[in-house]
This record gives C-alpha cells, structure tokens and sequence, in this order.
C-alpha cells in the first residue's frame, strides 16, 4: 500500500525527546512508503522532522515559568484563548485537508492533557468522517506516575472510546506497559509493543573520546554537566572528553562550563554525530531519557546514567534503574550529584564491559511500527 496518508500530531514542550522519537517513525513511514504529514506544536528544532517528512507547524506553545500548569507562546508571553482557538483550528483544518487514512497522537491520552483544547476536537471530527480513519496513540515503554489515579481511568475511557490501538514503543521483555500504567489490563487487547525505536547502529566516530557528557535538550541539564567538569577535573589521567550542553542550557552556565572546563575537555551544544561518538567512546554520560539510552544500546559503549527526577518525575529513574538491574548501566541518583560522586560513579562504570544489546531488547521500533500500521489499515 503505498497511498496510505497518516497525520502524525507531536506536541514537545520541555525536551526534545517526543519530537525526535516521533521524527524516527515517521521517517520510517515514509521509507515504507507511505504519505505521513506530521503536524507539530513545539518551538522549531533544527532538524526535526526529517525533510522527506511533510510538516505543518502549529504556532508554538512551550512550558512557561510556572512549569507545565502554564504555557506560553513563540514569544514568551502566556498562551492566550484566541492563540490557543488559532492552533485548534489550524489543526482541524489539517486534518480536513489530508483526509488520512490513519491519524497518530503522540503521547495523548497518556500524557499532553495541555492539548485537550485542539485534540479532543479533532477526535470529535475523526469519529464524525466516513470513512472512519484508523486512529492510534503513540507512547514510549515507561511512563509517567500519576498523582492523581482519576487520570489514568480518563485515559482509560479515552482510549475504549476512540482509539483502535495503542502503541507501546518498547520491549515487553525489558519494560511492559503494566509495569508503569496501572489499569493497563483494562486496554490490553489494544496495546501492541513494537520494541524501541532505536537509530540503526552507528559507525564508530574517528574523533574518539574517554568520556562523552549529554544532557538532552539541556533545559534540565544544567547540574549533570557541572557535575561532569568538576568530576574530570577529578580525574586527570582520563584522555580527550567532550560535554553535549544542549541547545537548550541556558547561556550563562554554558558560558560558566567553557570558563571552568579542564584543558582536555571540549564544550558544544549539538553533534550531529553524537551516536558515532558513543560508539567510539569509553563511557557515556547522561539522563536517561529514551531517545538517548537508544543511542546508548544501539552504540555498545559503557553507561552512568544520572535521571532526571525533579518534579515528582519517575519515568527516567524507572527506566535506569532496569537498566542497573540489568548489568547495562551504572545509576547516580539526581539527589547525590556532585563533582566527587560523579567520579566515583565514573570508576564504576569504566570498569564493566559494555553488554551485547540484543540480548537486553529489541531495537528496531520504527520499521516495526511501519509494518504494523501497514497491517493495520489494510485490516481497517
């Protein structure tokens, strides 16, 4: 089938881990040869989608100073009702225009309840065309622990209603998703895992360094990355190192990182090549957000994983704490990150062998989702 149109909806506010998962799928989609537009609500990531992906831009929303209670617009300024309207209405009117076969949500109904104001409509308008497209959620192996339990049965009610499937994308032999959804059973006959979705094995990179530092998006970042100067500084037989701020620190600590940072230490933002220097590196640095522990398995090297659990957040130390577990990855908890733990983490990690990652999940999530969806509409 190679006319199928999907619209592909992905709204990141924080990181840029949604949209880069996102982007991975949706690539693959169109390698498979389908028509996938994705539609996208964050600030613009150079690079993502990828270009053989058509794309519509919503007008942004972002996390505002008051965290995820509160959203704000391309310029800072809180999102307004006729802002808001602008984006609900651009969004039905994409979907009006595609007439897909199938329409993806990413996240929602798991997550994104922000976007009820634009999503709950457009799964109004999906129920009310005939023929009825296919309609799918996307969600990544662990989520989020709710502190309100009434949401889980929302999502529950959300999915019996309207969707056809959710997909999980991980490995239910590594992380299923009862294991972080309690009312998971009440939805199991429309959940299918399609393993991670991982980038294909890199290359190793000619520039090799003994340590790799990542923080994501950067946003939350801040104290791993300081942590990591004062923890090579520590050790100063470790060869050439290289921190990955992200494009999102804020420029007075990236300013601070390049003013302390030791001599063999390079300091950047972004690398395009950041899975071939896994591969070529001795140990990697980071939280342990999905897309980068996929780099991660897919590259081989050693692991101290450092996740992010501020807020009340329990999926990245979930997610690291299996991977400990495993033998995969040494775990530094956020509440005991400074310069000298840093170390001694790193000493840890340096002496494990790196682990074959077939043997921990699969990997080959994107492909796998192509070939479902595939299955599925023909079904449909």
């Amino acid at each position: 089938m190679t006319d199928l149109r999907v619209l592909f909806y992905v709204q990141h506010l924080l990181g840029i881990g949604h949209l880069a998962r996102a982007s991975r799928i949706a690539k693959a989609m169109g390698d498979a040869g389908m028509d996938v537009t994705m539609v996208t609500g964050g600030m613009p990531v150079a690079g993502f989608p990828d270009a053989s992906v058509q794309h519509i831009a919503l007008p942004p929303l972002a996390v505002g100073p008051d965290g995820f209670a509160g959203m704000v617009d391309a310029d800072g300024q809180p999102a307004t009702e006729a802002y808001l309207s602008r984006r609900r209405d651009l969004l039905l009117a994409a979907f009006a225009d595609i007439r897909p076969d199938a329409v993806i949500t990413e996240a929602f109904p798991f997550g994104r309840r922000q976007m009820r104001f634009e999503l709950l409509p457009l799964l109004d308008a999906i129920a009310a065309v005939r023929p009825r497209p296919l309609l799918l959620a996307s969600i990544r192996d662990i989520l989020q622990a709710r502190a309100k339990p009434q949401r889980d049965q929302d999502t529950v009610n959300l999915v019996l209603t309207h969707y056809d499937r959710v997909l999980v994308h991980g490995d239910p032999a590594f992380a299923a998703l009862k294991d972080s959804f309690p009312l998971a059973e009440k939805i199991a006959h429309r959940v299918i895992h399609t393993g991670l979705v991982c980038p294909p094995a890199p290359d190793p990179s000619a520039e090799r360094f003994d340590v790799v530092v990542s923080a994501g998006g950067g946003a939350v970042g801040a104290a791993l990355v300081q942590a990591a100067v004062a923890a090579i500084r520590l050790r100063p037989r470790l060869g050439p190192c290289c921190i990955i701020a992200g494009p999102n620190l804020p420029e007075a600590d990236y300013d601070a990182l390049i003013d302390t940072a030791p001599s063999n230490v390079t300091i950047t933002r972004f690398r395009t090549d950041f899975a071939s220097l896994l591969a070529s590196a001795r140990l990697s640095v980071s939280q342990a957000g999905y897309n980068t522990v996929a780099d991660i398995l897919q590259a081989g090297c050693r692991a101290l994983l450092i996740p992010f659990a501020a807020g009340g957040e329990t999926e990245q130390t979930q997610r690291a704490t299996l991977l400990s577990r495993a033998g995969r990855a040494i775990m530094l908890a956020e509440a005991d990150l400074d310069g000298p733990a840093m170390a001694a983490a790193m000493d840890r990690a340096l002496a494990q062998d790196p682990l074959a990652v077939t043997a921990l999940a699969a990997t080959d999530g994107a492909a796998r989702t192509a070939a479902i969806l595939k299955d599925l509409v023909s079904r449909h």
